[in-house]
């Protein structure tokens, strides 16, 4: 709370300007960039071996599977990428080095809603990152309501299911109960690495992921954990009020 007053005494505002400006360099850490290619050449063979999780293949980088490490820095790559890591198809986190929004050529599932988009919540098994970071956007900086973005508890008053953790198999059944209590139009927005590719995790036993091999995913978050204003972007992403959607 402390720093929340000192922000607002220094610049005068309390709650972040996003999405109207761009994200500041106090508002997101390094590694809630994506990692792109530095300055020329990269030894691409050194970055693909420093890899934990083959994120980084010949000349690209699969931002899905990318979990922050910062392990391949030293061979080239900076986190100097978008903020907004987000795709609407799979593919659109493989992107090599470019920011990674793209459109899935279609609408998106909730852009015929006026202002409001209700969120519900389900952690399928995660290590609580990215749990923190939703949570965040309840607080005074972030102010998702602001947006029109409210959390509820029920799936049968959600619009929207927000999935955090790698899929495991004690959770695949309360999942699709969950998402199967949300009233159509429904779109679906996995947050973080787990989801998206199974992350640290991927191939590790008791595991049913990655999240699109159980539910229609419409929005893809890449990050470990993402930041905050990226989870505010998908989630609006997925209702056509995207930064990319509005030019903003």
């Amino acid at each position: 709370m402390a720093s929340w007053i000192e922000q607002a005494i220094a610049r005068g505002i309390l709650t972040t300007r996003y999405p109207r400006a761009d994200p500041t360099e106090a508002e997101v850490p390094l590694t809630g960039r994506a990692p792109v290619p530095g300055v020329p050449p990269v030894p691409w063979a050194a970055a693909v071996d420093s890899c934990p999780v083959g994120a980084i293949a010949e000349t690209s980088v699969d931002q899905g599977k990318c979990i922050r490490c910062a392990r391949c820095l030293p061979y080239g790559l900076a986190f100097a990428g978008s903020v907004e890591s987000v795709g609407r198809s799979r593919v659109a986190l493989r992107a090599g080095g470019s920011d990674a929004t793209r459109s899935a050529g279609s609408d998106p599932p909730l852009s015929g809603f006026a202002r409001s988009v209700h969120v519900f919540l389900v952690d399928v098994g995660s290590c609580n990152a990215c749990n923190l970071e939703v949570l965040a956007l309840a607080n005074p900086f972030y102010d998702s309501q602001r947006l029109g973005i409210f959390f509820t508890n029920s799936p049968r008053h959600a619009d929207l299911l927000l999935v955090v953790g790698v899929p495991t198999l004690e959770m695949r059944d309360p999942l699709r109960r969950a998402y199967e209590a949300i009233p159509s139009p429904k779109a679906v927005v996995a947050v973080g690495a787990c989801p998206v590719s199974g992350g640290a995790f991927a191939g590790s036993p008791g595991l049913v992921g990655p999240l699109d091999e159980l539910l229609p995913v419409d929005v893809y978050l890449a990050g470990c954990p993402p930041s905050p204003l990226g989870i505010l972007n998908a989630i609006r992403t997925a209702a056509g009020r995207g930064r990319s959607a509005e030019g903003e």
